[in-house]
């Protein structure tokens, strides 16, 4: 299977190839040539381990790796989870259930894709006896699990970009406190979507990015949507037909890439009734699925940090999707996206895809109201996929994080502190963090500077 640009300006590429350049030359992000049709593939798959499933999963994708190591890849990286299920489905009501994403290394949904692109950047490297910089940016989770993902791994070394003070406290430490030679934890003045667009310059200037032998660890990378579709599939299968055939999953997402993972698998011929897209204040995809439009506002500092973002990157794919393929279509608006900040569209298809935003307030009260009703503790991002679910259908609602990643949140809310082991270790460790303008220049320096 071959991969192409979502700006049509890149001849198509291997797997291998799309997960090493990661971001497309032309700027653009990768896709699959064509979508295959699994749906005749589900019932054979329906009693498989996760890691079955996803061997099963990525082996349509990843035609030029050899089943055996795809195999060996996958099931070293789901061997880093605490929960025997990897990804439990949780019933707590008759029409709601809870899919656990949060039992691996960084206790984020992040882990995933980041123990699977670590693990296949690891394999990468050894077939080709070179070194490999990884570079990303994150609003929170993300940097966490890519770190982990690559933790003292020979031949590589990991930049990861964040905003200096927008993050919470235990997810800078998981950044900052590996204590791993390879790793560069960067703290940048700015929001997430100053980090990402450094992040974009940096891969644009083609002899750096080349000269490095860069790679991007973000969600433009097609090996995390590939490998977070699993996530989704593995709990369709799970559910009761009868639950199959009304299901909406509820997605707490800023940049768009969880939720995408999902309603690709959809356009795979997995029939999943919809998606409910659950947003922050930050809530430009809130306001895309209500008017139409897709416009950037101010980032705002919020309980729920890994959504404080107004650029959301995956976009540029499902508006591939939503303008038939064409990357023509797709390099004009994108052109007038810079321009005018904005785009609206002419129809977006609403029984697929719903959405709510809340508030800070809404999400302490969401996080007392789940507890109160479920005895179940959620945080702060899962909490906001709680607000106002469809009564007509069957909710699986996202949980994105371990509740004990934002104990002062919950505390806030219902006076309890959840811990979990790995975190509490981090606390005796010091912080080793660069602090640096968002700026190009000053980035590509420190990697220079760095680089294997």
């Amino acid at each position: 299977m071959k991969y192409v640009s979502t700006r049509g300006l890149t001849d198509p590429v291997s797997f291998n190839e799309a997960v090493a350049i990661g971001l497309a030359p032309d700027g653009g992000l990768f896709l699959p040539e064509s979508l295959p049709d699994i749906s005749p593939r589900l019932p054979a798959w329906k009693n498989l381990s996760y890691a079955e499933l996803c061997t099963e999963f990525l082996s349509i994708f990843a035609t030029d790796i050899p089943a055996d190591v795809l195999e060996q890849i996958v099931h070293r990286s789901y061997g880093t989870f605490t929960h025997p299920d990897i990804a439990p489905l949780r019933k707590i009501d008759p029409k709601l259930y809870v899919l656990e994403l949060f039992h691996g290394p960084t206790l984020a949904f992040k882990d995933f894709a980041l123990q699977f692109l670590g693990n296949l950047y690891g394999w990468q490297c050894a077939q080709k006896n070179r070194s490999i910089n990884v570079l990303g940016a994150t609003s929170g989770d993300t940097g966490a699990a890519a770190i982990h993902g690559l933790l003292g791994k020979p031949l590589t070394a990991i930049f990861i970009l964040y905003p200096e003070g927008r993050v919470s406290p235990l997810q800078e430490r998981q950044m900052t406190c590996t204590g791993a030679a390879n790793v560069h934890a960067i703290a940048i003045d700015g929001s997430f979507d100053d980090a990402q667009r450094v992040l974009k310059d940096i891969f644009a200037n083609k002899s750096f990015a080349t000269q490095h032998n860069l790679s991007a660890v973000n969600s433009i990378n097609i090996a995390r949507v590939l490998a977070q579709s699993v996530y989704y599939l593995y709990a369709w299968l799970r559910l009761p037909e009868a639950d199959r055939e009304k299901v909406e999953f509820v997605v707490p997402t800023g940049n768009f890439g969880n939720v995408f993972a999902g309603w690709l698998l959809q356009q795979m011929g997995v029939p999943i009734l919809g998606f409910k897209v659950a947003t922050n204040r930050n809530d430009i995809l809130h306001r895309l699925f209500t008017t139409a439009e897709y416009r950037s506002g101010e980032v705002h500092p919020s309980l729920a940090p890994s959504m404080d973002i107004q650029v959301a990157s995956n976009f540029e794919r499902f508006l591939y999707y939503a303008l038939d393929e064409s990357p023509t279509r797709v390099n004009a608006v994108l052109a007038q996206i810079k321009a005018t900040g904005s785009y609206r569209f002419d129809l977006l298809n609403k029984s697929v895809f719903s959405s709510s935003a809340a508030s800070d307030e809404d999400i302490a009260a969401l996080i007392k109201r789940v507890y109160e009703r479920y005895r179940y503790i959620v945080d702060p991002h899962t909490a906001c996929a709680f607000k106002d679910l469809n009564p007509q259908r069957v909710s699986v609602v996202l949980s994105t994080a371990h509740p004990a990643k934002f104990p002062a949140a919950i505390h806030a809310a219902i006076g309890q502190e959840p811990t979990a082991p790995a975190l509490d270790e981090l606390k005796s460790r010091p912080i080793v963090k660069h602090r640096l303008p968002a700026d190009a220049e000053a980035i590509k320096a420190f990697i220079t500077q760095r680089a294997v």
